[in-house]
């Protein structure tokens, strides 16, 4: 029999009734934790990644003795005290330096995690314009066709759009979007699929950009838009990955029955999100079609009595033609 926890003031009440299951759960919250080793180079990346995620982001400074391969049980104890889902981890060491290890649990349980390692890193702080407002809805760029065929890349690109996505809306404004993530891998997807070894994929680019739109030299109405780096600017090395367990990411990709779509007969949608529709339409007779009535199309009083003279004339003739055909017979 499982204990009931009841609250003990109004606080902790609004925290339980926080934490529990909704039909809309609340925007993923990110925590950045360091290793009992953590370089100067992992912190900062560590915070200029944060400042994305700005303000559903929360900051450990002290240093903690956990290896996330070989025991999470500490990090699942942050993510329950935090009510936090997404987890970075930065960690230096001689074998593995300047590693970070991004995690999501589910039911504050570790669902899956990867490494990156930092081979190339410049901070924000080194680029002229370093400014990411609070509030943006970043826009992504995946290039590379590894992003769909193979299964660690996958998990990447799921992971950096858990991590960056914030809070789902139905509106947005067009001023809100002014920077673009740009992750890019360029080689073969079909190294190492299955196998553990991660040393021959391809290396991952992560850029960021932000829109600068300028008067048109050639058109008055369309502003000509261009793209500025403003950092952080990374070259990642893929390192150790551990895939969530079947059952568990069953569970977590679960859609309760009030929030799916009905489906509706002979609606599609299409990649862009508009509506194909199909329409059956049955036999019609042509033949008992209502047309445009025009006064030029109709006839006139006399046009009517000489077709009508014409018809009956055509029948008498007709009648008389017949009579001759028959032969009449003899009196006896």
């Amino acid at each position: 029999m499982m204990r009931t926890v009841k609250p003990r003031n109004a606080r902790s009440k609004r925290a339980m009734q926080q934490r529990e299951s909704k039909l809309i759960e609340n925007t993923k919250k990110a925590l950045t934790v360091r290793g009992s080793t953590c370089s100067a180079t992992v912190q900062d990346a560590m915070a200029d990644l944060a400042s994305f995620k700005q303000p559903d982001v929360k900051k450990f400074q002290k240093k903690n003795q956990i290896h996330p391969f070989e025991d999470a049980s500490s990090l699942e104890y942050f993510s329950l005290k935090n009510d936090a889902s997404l987890l970075l981890f930065g960690s230096h060491s001689k074998k593995r330096p300047n590693l970070l290890t991004w995690m999501r649990t589910f039911n504050y349980q570790l669902l899956d995690m990867f490494e990156l390692q930092i081979l190339n890193y410049k901070a924000m702080s080194e680029f002229k314009r370093a400014a990411v407002n609070v509030g943006m809805k970043p826009m992504f760029s995946f290039v590379g066709p590894i992003f769909d065929s193979h299964p660690h890349y996958q998990q990447v690109r799921s992971m950096i759009l858990d991590f960056f996505r914030g809070e789902v809306i139905d509106m947005l404004d067009l001023a809100g979007l002014q920077y673009i993530i740009q992750v890019s891998a360029v080689g073969d997807g079909n190294i190492s699929v299955y196998s553990g070894d991660t040393s021959g994929l391809p290396e991952i680019n992560f850029r960021v950009y932000q829109l600068r739109t300028y008067k048109s030299k050639t058109q008055s109405k369309v502003p000509r838009v261009e793209l500025e780096e403003i950092g952080p600017r990374f070259d990642f090395k893929l390192g150790r990955v551990q895939e969530a367990d079947p059952e568990m990411l069953k569970q977590a990709m679960r859609v309760p029955k009030q929030l799916q779509a009905k489906e509706k007969k002979n609606v599609e949608t299409d990649i862009m999100g508009d509506k194909i529709a199909t329409i059956h339409v049955g036999k019609q007779n042509l033949m008992q079609l209502q047309t445009r009535k025009m006064k030029g199309l109709k006839k006139r009083r006399h046009e009517e009595d000489s077709g009508e003279v014409a018809e009956m004339q055509e029948f008498e003739d007709i009648i008389v033609s017949d009579d001759e055909a028959v032969p009449k017979k003899k009196r006896r």
